[in-house]
């Protein structure tokens, strides 16, 4: 598994978040669509190596996902 694949879930998942157009809109695909990019983050942190540096584990276990992006970032 990438790092940039885990990036790019945990993008989506903040991009669904931010979507108040849709939760105003269609309050219940705006539920899916979080659901989805939900269950596709914690797949991919599911499938992190062994030895993944702790910072990025606590940042994705406090759900700290603009610090995740910004240390994979950087």
């Amino acid at each position: 598994m990438s790092l940039a694949a885990l990036e790019s879930a945990i993008r989506r998942r903040l991009d669904v978040v931010a979507d108040h157009a849709l939760r105003d809109s269609d309050p219940a695909a705006h539920l899916e669509a979080l659901k989805a990019a939900h269950r596709e983050l914690e797949s991919r942190v599911a499938a992190l190596p062994p030895g993944t540096d702790p910072r990025l584990l606590h940042f994705l276990e406090r759900q700290s996902y603009e610090k995740a992006v910004a240390f994979l970032a950087g």
